[in-house]
């Protein structure tokens, strides 16, 4: 299904529904590059919609590696499935429930990530935190600029260290009957750090 290291697995290539959202390809790209990732590690997807972070990571950590998805849709969690199946991955676990509670149970991770949390970022970045192994990265992906404050406020408290904040807004290229215009998709900000 996907025979390439690099990440970029086209959002088409993933099983999709209209309620559950899904990190397009090009942010998700960059927030793979941003994560770090090598055989071997744990990983959270925290808010893990689709899956399509969940298997780009699980790609990248090949079988030595592990992720735990998270979500508190059962919607998202069925699709996560159906994603990870569809690319033959067996080093994830999907893990239903409110990542404020299912987070404390779970083991050490090397990298985070963090996206659709339903409003609750901050509280689920400090929780993060204490289960990111030193040197680890934390990943997250925001829309709303007030996340992006409360973000950068407990970043900042909790001493993380290279804090990257990276803006994009990608364009999509579409056909019309007279030639190709480009539809502007709402720009995404990655804030990526390391835990000291």
């Amino acid at each position: 299904m996907w025979n390439y290291k690099t990440p970029g697995i086209p959002d088409e290539y993933f099983e999709r529904t209209e309620n559950v959202p899904i990190t397009k390809e090009e942010v998700r790209t960059i927030q793979i590059s941003k994560a770090r990732l090598k055989p071997g590690q744990t990983i959270y997807d925290i808010g893990c919609g689709s899956g399509s972070i969940s298997v780009e990571a699980g790609f990248q950590i090949e079988q030595t590696g592990k992720v735990l998805a998270i979500d508190h849709d059962e919607n998202a969690i069925e699709l996560t499935k159906k994603n990870m199946k569809k690319f033959g991955l067996s080093n994830i676990s999907v893990i239903f429930g409110d990542a404020k509670e299912k987070i404390k149970d779970l083991e050490e991770a090397d990298v985070i990530f963090i996206g659709g949390t339903g409003g609750d970022t901050r509280d689920i970045v400090e929780l993060s935190e204490s289960k990111l192994k030193s040197g680890g990265r934390i990943v997250i992906g925001i829309i709303l600029i007030e996340t992006l404050y409360s973000v950068l406020q407990v970043l900042d408290k909790l001493q993380f260290e290279s804090i990257d904040i990276t803006q994009v807004t990608i364009s999509k290229s579409r056909k019309t009957s007279t030639g190709t215009m480009m539809l502007a998709r709402n720009p995404v900000t990655i804030i990526s750090a390391t835990r000291v």
